[in-house]
């Protein structure tokens, strides 16, 4: 499976946790220190909001959602799971293999291609599909072949910040890879 292929199995992973969260539990806390459930869609859909706006070069001024913000939720304030869809209909069409190739500048690393910013979208998404479903309760099985890649890009950049993810957590021994991801992310599946 390659980069663009993971970035939409994370985020149809998503969707699909999203559309299952019950109704009552949009303000539920959540794994994310001071995020409840719909501040973590907000953020995810602020990324989705930010990566369409790379994709055809407009400027995207919104923070409200970045990572370490205190209230993302407020890009979702009605039903996040419908905002979320008219969201994912409207970015949707952007977001092909070309759009994500399209290269744009950043202040470190110069003209890249967005794809080289897609391992961040991908964990974002998966990681988030996990947090919202053990918020509310919900089963969730995480791509294995999305779990691994993910896995391999956390490790080889500094995230171990507030404002993405936790410290560091031992897994079980017999941790199997999406347990392993979590435990590094700071999470106790």
């Amino acid at each position: 499976m390659d980069l663009v292929e993971q970035f939409f199995v994370a985020q149809d992973g998503f969707g699909k946790v999203v559309a299952e969260v019950p109704a009552h539990r949009w303000d539920a806390s959540s794994p994310c220190a001071a995020w409840t459930v719909r501040d973590i869609v907000g953020h995810v859909l602020w990324g989705r909001h930010r990566l369409s706006a790379w994709v055809t070069g407009a400027d995207y001024p919104e923070t409200a959602g970045e990572p370490g913000a205190p209230n993302p939720g407020v890009l979702c304030a009605g039903d996040p799971a419908q905002e979320w869809r008219v969201a994912f209909e409207a970015t949707a069409p952007g977001l092909t293999r070309d759009g994500l190739a399209r290269a744009m500048s950043t202040d470190d690393a110069g003209r890249v291609p967005l794809t080289t910013l897609l391992p961040a979208f991908v964990s974002d998404a998966l990681v988030h599909t996990w947090d919202i479903a053990h918020a509310v309760g919900l089963t969730v099985t995480l791509d294995p072949a999305v779990v691994k890649a993910t896995g391999e890009w956390v490790r080889s950049i500094p995230l171990q910040r507030p404002e993405f993810f936790g410290p560091e957590l031992t897994p079980p021994v017999d941790a199997d890879e999406t347990t392993q991801l979590l435990a590094f992310l700071g999470r106790a599946a």
